[in-house]
């Protein structure tokens, strides 16, 4: 009896043990869960780079949740600030450019899909940089986890570049982000064994192995194995999901974090 009360008091202690730990470096990443003289602080200590993590709300077929690039962006860029040491998360900019809505052109045909002007969406990108290089941030940096606005974020980090050219603060837009996990992502597919026809280029089993690998959960899985091959008309575009898994999703993974630090690494300390 005693043996088996001591089990547990040690159990007990162990988990609340491991929430702390947990909460703490969560706390030490993500923006959000910070006080400001906490963020105060960690700026003064040295963690100077900011990562500003870009999603979008649109459709990615019938059998993966509207949020996916939201969710992806938002684990991804905690490994990418954990690996770096001295980064944080901003919150994740969740509304993007999709297309146009009179007419419902592009991802905004399919309900849910939510959009933004482009001078709308380089305005917020703009203000919130501006925002981290007043409270002292150095490196800001862009990752954007969706295709379509790309040259948006080169743009945008351009012009504060120029803007602030009499700072010690410099904006960045890495490329290796979405080129690991796009074409570089594609690559490793190929390598072993699957088709161009199967990892596709918007929700074939590239994108959802990737969503798989960092939130099963948005995934239905159940009803993907059970269905036949989605197409254009579903939201799929090039691709079948239907072989994927979160197995193949973390070789993925792998490649946009170690490549997208290296990259950061590279620009800022030039």
């Amino acid at each position: 009896m005693l043996l088996a009360l001591i089990r547990f008091v040690v159990g007990v202690s162990l988990l609340a043990g491991a929430q702390v730990a947990f909460a703490q470096g969560a706390a030490g990443v993500q923006l959000e869960d910070l006080t400001w003289t906490e963020l105060r602080d960690l700026v003064r200590a040295g963690k100077t780079t900011i990562i500003i993590p870009i999603g979008g709300t649109e459709q990615s077929g019938p059998y993966v949740a509207l949020g996916k690039h939201n969710e992806r962006v938002r684990v991804l860029s905690q490994k990418i600030a954990r690996g770096l040491g001295n980064a944080l998360v901003a919150p994740v900019i969740a509304y993007v450019p999709e297309g146009g809505y009179k007419p419902a052109t592009a991802h905004m045909r399919f309900p849910g899909t939510i959009t933004v002007p482009d001078d709308v969406f380089e305005k917020t990108l703009e203000s919130a940089a501006n925002s981290f290089m007043v409270h002292g941030f150095r490196n800001i940096v862009f990752l954007g986890d969706h295709g379509g606005y790309q040259k948006d974020l080169t743009q945008v980090a351009n012009r504060l570049n120029k803007a602030w050219a009499k700072s010690p603060a410099r904006a960045f837009a890495p490329a290796e982000y979405y080129r690991a996990s796009s074409e570089g992502f594609a690559k490793i597919l190929r390598g072993r064994g699957y088709r161009d026809d199967e990892i596709g280029t918007h929700a074939g089993l590239a994108d959802t192995s990737l969503l798989m690998a960092v939130a099963p959960q948005m995934v239905r899985e159940d009803k993907l194995r059970k269905a036949g091959k989605p197409g254009a008309a579903d939201g799929v575009y090039g691709g079948d999901p239907r072989r994927s898994s979160a197995e193949l999703g973390r070789l993925g993974i792998d490649a946009i974090v170690t490549q997208t630090i290296a990259a950061i690494r590279r620009d800022t300390a030039r």
